[in-house]
C-alpha cells in the first residue's frame, strides 16, 4: 500500500476496491477533471521486482490504445516514487457496479438467458481485442463487471500479450499463466496460447454461468489442470435441466480439448451464443476428440445378453454410420442440386433495427447480433452494418448491425480562476471545445477564466462547447480631480493602481489638490498600471524689494 494519498499531484486516492496477485485497485477522484477514477497500483513489494514492473508495463501498453463499450477504459498512467521506490500506476474508467465473481458468490442463480447476454459482452470485448493482437489469457468471473445497468465491463489484461509476441517466453512450460479453473489445456501444457485460449475460458466462464459451479474442481492447481488438459467436462444441461441442448452445444464446442475443434473467433461464437439466447438453433454442433467415445446407456447393455453386447454395440454404431451417410448424402444433393440465391445487402445506415428488419426480410436476409457505440448520430440508429452495404450475400445470411447509443459523455471540468490557456487544455482533454470569450471588468489577472457555461461538473455531449467569461484585466479609473495628494494616492491604489505625483505651479486651486490626472477619469486602465496625477504647488513668495540708499552730496 502506497502512503501517500495523491498520485501526480492530481488523483486523491480513497478506499481500497480490492487487490489481485500483483496490483491494488482504489476509488479515487480526478481533482483536475472533477470525475471518479480507479486507480490501479502495482504492489509496493513488488514494484522492485523488475519482472512484474515490466508486466504491469506491459499492461498499461496494451490497454493504453483499447477503446470499446465492453472494455473497461484506462485513462492516464504514471509512476509515483516513494522511499526512491518508482511505483507504476494506471488511471482507468471506475466502474459502479460488480464482478461476476461477486454476483455468483451470493449464490443468486442467473436465469440462461441472462447468462447467455453477459457472455455475448464479453465476447464483444474479445472481438475487439483479438481485432487488436491482444490475447486477454485470464477470463474468469473477476474480470468481468456489470454496471448498475447491466453492461458487460472486461478488465484486467494484467497478462495479455500482443498477438505476434506469442512466442515469448512466458508460455514456455515452465510458466502457466491464467488461473486454473479458466485455463486452456494448451495453456496446461505449457504451450503457446492464442485468441481460442480465451474461447476456451469463455466457454468455462459460460458454464459457471449457467451451472454456479466451474466445469473441474480439485484439490490441488494441478489437478484441475489435469481435467482440463485430459478430461472432458458433464454438460451443463445434466447440472441444470433448465439448460437448453444449443446452450449445451455451445459450451461443449468451446470447451473442446482441442483448438481446432473450438469457435475459430470471438464473433463466430457470439453469433451462436445469441442464437442460443434467442432460442434459435445453433451452427455449432457438438465435436468428438479423437479420444472420446460414443456414450452407451447403461441400460441398454444391461438389457442385453452379456455374450452378444460387443455385437449389439456394432449394431448400433453401423447404425449411426449409416444415418451420418444418408444426412451428408441430403446435404450434398440439397447444395449441388439447390444452389443458394445471392443477393444485394441494403444499406442500412441510419435505420433503426425494426426498419432494418423490414428491409432485410424483403431480401431475404435477418437482423444479426446488435452492438452499439458512442456517435454522433441519433440514438438506436444503424452506424456500421456487416456485410458492408451493396454487397452480395446469401440469402438467410445474418447481418450484424451497430447501433448508435448517441454521443459520448464527458463532465466539464473546474476550469474557473485559471488561465485561458490552461482552461482550453483541460476542455480539450475532456473532448469539449473552448466557446466564446466574453471579457468582464475584474481585479483578477487579465484573460483569467471567471465564468463557465457550462458549468463545472455538468454532464453534457463530447465535443460541446464551453463558453467562459475572462478577466479583461482593465479596471475603471476613479476621478481623483480635487482630492488632497493623500486622498487621491489611496484611492487608486485601493482601485489596483500605481500612483506617480508631479507638481505644477498654480494659483487656482489650493496647494497639495490634484489638477489633472492621466489616464482621464472613467476611462480604462489595466489593472497595476500607473496613473499619475498632477499636485498645485504654492508659487514661490515675491521677495520684498530692498530700499537704494542715497548718496547724500558733498557739501
Amino acid at each position: 500500500m502506497v502512503n501517500s494519498r495523491v498520485l501526480g499531484d492530481r488523483y486523491e486516492l480513497a478506499e481500497l476496491l480490492g487487490q489481485g496477485g500483483m496490483a491494488e485497485v482504489y476509488r479515487a477522484r480526478d481533482t483536475r477533471l472533477g470525475r471518479s477514477v480507479a486507480v490501479k497500483i502495482l504492489r509496493t513489494d513488488l514494484a522492485r521486482d523488475p519482472a512484474f514492473e515490466r508486466r504491469f508495463e506491459r499492461e498499461a501498453q496494451a490497454c493504453a490504445g483499447m477503446s470499446h463499450p465492453n472494455v473497461v477504459a484506462v485513462f492516464d498512467t504514471g509512476v509515483h516514487t516513494e522511499d526512491q521506490t518508482a511505483i507504476p500506476y494506471l488511471v482507468m474508467e471506475y466502474i459502479d457496479g460488480t464482478t461476476l465473481k461477486d454476483l455468483l458468490m451470493t449464490g443468486r442463480r442467473l436465469l440462461p438467458q441472462r447468462a447467455l447476454e453477459i457472455t455475448a459482452g464479453v465476447l464483444s470485448a474479445l472481438e475487439y481485442s483479438h481485432q487488436q493482437g491482444i490475447i486477454h489469457r485470464d477470463i474468469k468471473p473477476a474480470n468481468v463487471m456489470l454496471t448498475r445497468t447491466g453492461e458487460v465491463k472486461v478488465m484486467d489484461f494484467g497478462i495479455a500479450r500482443a498477438v505476434d509476441d506469442a512466442e515469448n517466453t512466458m508460455t514456455q512450460a515452465s510458466t502457466v499463466m491464467g488461473t486454473a479453473q479458466y485455463l486452456s489445456p494448451e495453456q496446461g501444457r505449457g504451450e503457446s496460447a492464442d485468441a481460442r485460449s480465451d474461447i476456451y475460458a469463455v466457454g468455462c466462464l459460460l458454464y459457471e454461468l449457467l451451472t454456479s459451479r466451474p466445469p473441474f474442481t480439485g484439490d490441488t492447481t494441478a489437478s484441475i489442470v489435469y481435467q482440463h488438459v485430459r478430461e472432458n467436462p458433464v454438460p451443463p444441461s445434466q447440472i441444470d435441466p433448465e439448460v437448453s441442448a444449443a446452450a449445451d452445444a455451445v459450451v461443449l464446442k468451446a470447451m473442446a480439448k482441442n483448438a481446432e475443434n473450438r469457435y475459430q473467433t470471438a464473433a463466430e461464437m457470439r453469433s451462436d451464443v445469441l442464437r442460443a439466447a434467442d432460442g434459435e438453433p445453433v451452427r455449432a454442433t457438438p465435436v468428438l476428440d479423437q479420444t472420446t467415445a460414443v456414450p452407451v446407456m447403461a441400460d441398454d447393455l444391461a438389457s442385453a445378453p452379456p455374450r452378444r453386447s460387443r455385437r449389439g454395440l456394432g449394431f448400433w454404431l453401423l447404425g449411426l454410420a449409416v444415418l451420418g451417410v444418408i444426412v451428408g448424402g441430403a446435404f450434398l444433393v440439397k447444395s449441388l442440386l439447390l444452389p443458394s440465391v445471392t443477393v444485394q445487402v441494403p444499406d442500412l445506415t441510419g435505420l433503426s433495427t425494426a426498419q432494418a428488419q423490414t428491409v432485410l426480410s424483403q431480401k431475404g436476409l435477418t437482423l444479426g447480433p446488435i452492438t452499439k457505440e458512442a456517435s454522433d448520430k441519433p440514438a438506436d440508429t444503424i452506424i456500421r452494418q456487416d456485410p458492408g452495404a451493396f454487397s452480395d450475400a446469401k440469402q438467410g445470411t445474418a447481418v450484424t448491425v451497430v447501433l448508435s447509443s448517441g454521443p459520448a459523455k464527458t463532465t466539464v471540468p473546474a476550469i474557473v480562476s485559471l488561465s485561458l490557456d490552461e482552461a482550453s487544455r483541460l476542455l480539450s482533454e475532456a473532448g469539449l471545445k473552448l466557446g466564446t470569450k466574453t471579457p468582464k471588468q475584474s481585479d483578477a489577472p487579465g484573460n483569467q477564466v471567471l465564468e463557465s457555461d457550462p458549468p463545472e461538473g455538468t454532464n453534457v455531449d463530447v465535443g460541446s462547447t464551453v463558453n467562459v467569461v475572462i478577466s479583461s484585466g482593465s479596471v475603471l479609473v476613479p476621478d481623483v480631480r480635487g482630492a488632497t495628494q493623500a486622498d487621491a494616492t489611496a484611492a487608486l491604489e485601493a482601485a489596483g493602481f500605481k500612483v506617480l505625483v508631479t507638481k505644477t505651479l498654480t494659483d487656482l486651486v489650493d496647494p497639495g489638490i490634484v489638477v489633472r490626472q492621466s489616464p482621464s477619469a472613467g476611462g480604462q486602465a489595466r489593472n497595476g498600471s500607473t496613473v499619475t496625477i498632477t499636485v498645485a504647488a504654492p508659487k514661490p513668495a515675491t521677495p520684498t524689494p530692498t530700499p537704494t540708499p542715497t548718496v547724500a552730496p558733498t557739501p
